[in-house]
């Protein structure tokens, strides 16, 4: 497909007006009487629409987002939330975990591409039985995986099992108190901390350690919503400034009812940053943090075609992430959502697949995700007033 008369993202500022041609799940740039405008392909007019590259979602458990948030107050660190949370038998968890764990999984991918990504870290090992073609969102498969110190007692085996040119992700410094802070030393001296080496929250950081961080030349997801609801506070805006590679999750509904486009705007209220800072965070810093390289966060000839249409109100690619509401979501060159008002433009590949959704308090779509079939499993399990992300759902 040919998608004309957009202006296309070329960064967090700058942008250019030239058809984008989706072919093979690839990206390339065509003239409008380009010779190599296949005269097959259809012509999509988006003349009012800005296209900007899929975000990355560096860090969320995709299985619990239909969960409401547990937990009473706030805790030390997370060996003493986990703790406390963990009750398989007993209401609301019980009911939740009788569904489904493959329906669950789907739910949070949708959480996902509703909210304008298209690439997710999910924090468990990678499943191709479920993470296939039909998965809503691209799930980030070639990586290194603990969950962390207290819980995984064979992290250092991990770590030495992860080809060089994967990423190490773990849990580290998740807490307040002396034992969190104690991690980034322990970490250090089992030899785990290198470049590959991504931290998930980290909020128990000093300075002594965010030099060693720095050194190492480790990265650092940070989950501000999760960890203000679970600890009372975030890293602090040193951390942020420090030069360190930090870049932006949402965590699961166990800790924080948000999407990607509200954790965003937490970021952004918590640290005062600038557009642009969150517009890397989601995009090519993530895409370089998880070592992706098949053109993710960016928006490229011969890139994954992983896109975001928008309304174009003038406003930079960066701007146009804050309270973002996608008109289209492409998935490796496939549609898989799109708005009422531009169901129409893609009626070209319409083949009664289309499913409604609604979302309260961010709209409605269509998309190919068999949705009344997710809904009817769910209302059996759950009951009919699940939420997604802490929003209520219809089809």
């Amino acid at each position: 497909m040919i998608l004309r008369g957009a202006r296309i993202a070329l960064d967090a500022k700058a942008t250019g007006t030239v058809d984008l041609m989706v072919r093979g799940g690839r990206i390339a740039f065509a003239g409008r009487h380009s010779r190599d405008t296949d005269s097959r392909s259809p012509v999509l007019d988006f003349t009012g629409f800005l296209v900007l590259p899929g975000l990355i979602n560096a860090h969320d458990h995709l299985e619990f987002n239909l969960f409401p948030s547990l937990g009473h107050g706030t805790y030390q660190n997370a060996k003493s939330w986990a703790a406390d949370i963990y009750r398989p038998s007993v209401s609301p968890v019980k009911e939740h975990l009788a569904l489904s764990k493959h329906a669950r999984i789907i739910w949070g991918g949708l959480k996902n591409l509703l909210s304008g990504v298209t690439t997710v870290s999910h924090h468990n090992p990678f499943d191709a039985t479920v993470f296939d073609a039909a998965f809503p969102v691209n799930v980030v498969r070639h990586f290194g995986w603990a969950h962390s110190l207290d819980f995984s007692p064979d992290l250092v085996e991990r770590f030495r099992r992860t080809p060089q040119d994967w990423p190490f992700i773990l849990h580290a410094a998740e807490g307040v108190d002396e034992h969190a802070r104690s991690e980034i030393g322990r970490l250090a001296a089992l030899g785990v901390l290198s470049e590959r080496t991504v931290l998930v929250h980290a909020i128990g950081l000093d300075q002594p350690d965010l030099n060693l961080l720095r050194k190492r030349r480790s990265a650092l997801v940070w989950c501000p919503s999760s960890n203000i609801s679970t600890y009372g506070r975030t890293v602090a805006a040193a951390v942020l400034q420090s030069g360190l590679r930090v870049v932006l999750g949402t965590d699961s509904a166990l800790t924080a009812q948000v999407d990607l486009v509200d954790e965003i705007e937490v970021a952004q209220q918590t640290h005062q940053l600038t557009p642009e800072d969150l517009f890397e965070m989601v995009t090519t810093r993530s895409a370089c943090v998880l070592r992706l390289t098949d053109g993710e966060g960016r928006i490229r000839e011969g890139g994954a075609a992983d896109l975001v249409v928008v309304e174009d109100r003038g406003q930079t690619p960066a701007e146009a992430l804050q309270r973002m509401r996608p008109e289209m979501m492409i998935v490796r060159g496939k549609v898989r959502l799109v708005s009422p008002r531009l169901r129409d433009r893609v009626s070209v590949f319409d083949d009664g697949k289309w499913t409604p959704i609604s979302v309260e308090g961010k709209g409605t779509w269509f998309t190919d995700v068999d949705v009344p079939a997710l809904h009817e499993e769910t209302v059996r399990v759950i009951g009919p007033e699940y939420r997604l992300a802490g929003r209520r759902v219809s089809p």
